[in-house]
């Protein structure tokens, strides 16, 4: 099995590079150009036609062309990862089958929360500065609970594709809305400030 990573530097390809890392998941990792536009051009355009990182291609799985698997969208490139790699939904985990689906369907639930509206509402934050505040409140209360979005009457999985994806969106905060006041959520300045201090995350960030 060879998994072969695509991005570059301050790209949602470093979120997939930190899932990576943390699961100890072996992969290649091809650091691509933007700023001359090598991501614009084959060959890169042969694996995402949209020319954006990050992508992945996993040589274990066959595409529809008959080559290996090519995926580009990083909440389908983590979602693949989880499930083939890093967390694989184990029905003999605690809870059984029915424990494994519903860890499933949640992963897919906060990878699409984080990139279709958590994203969206940090980057359009002047222009709908309070639906931004009604989210992070409610991401504050969530993570009060604990530090792993799919722990419960199963028990606690642990650190995964849920928490990554969560976690790198709200560590952007204070590099791109930097007048954001976090004071009112408490639970969200810690999580922050935990991965921030991981050195994988830091690894996959370029800052280690």
């Amino acid at each position: 099995m060879t998994l072969t990573l695509y991005g570059a530097a301050r790209s949602r390809a470093s979120m997939v590079r930190w899932y990576l890392e943390e699961k100890a998941i072996p992969y290649a990792f091809v650091q691509l150009d933007l700023n001359s536009g090598e991501h614009r051009h084959e060959p890169f355009t042969t694996i995402n036609p949209f020319g954006k990182v990050p992508a992945l291609v996993d040589d274990a799985l066959a595409s529809p062309d008959g080559g290996p698997l090519k995926l580009f969208e990083s909440g389908a490139i983590l979602f693949h990862l989880a499930e083939h790699y890093g967390e694989e939904f184990d029905p003999q985990e605690p809870g059984g089958a029915e424990a494994a689906a519903a860890r499933r369907s949640l992963t897919a639930q906060w990878l699409l929360f984080a990139n279709a509206s958590l994203g969206p509402a940090m980057f359009q934050l002047e222009a709908r500065p309070d639906e931004f505040a009604r989210q992070l409140a409610t991401v504050d209360g969530l993570l009060a609970a604990g530090p792993h979005l799919l722990a419960g009457v199963w028990g606690d999985p642990g650190w995964g594709a849920a928490d990554c994806v969560l976690q790198s969106y709200l560590a952007y905060i204070p590099l791109f809305c930097p007048q954001v006041d976090l004071s009112p959520y408490p639970a969200v300045q810690a999580a922050i400030e935990a991965t921030r201090n991981r050195p994988l995350y830091q690894k996959a960030m370029g800052v280690a």
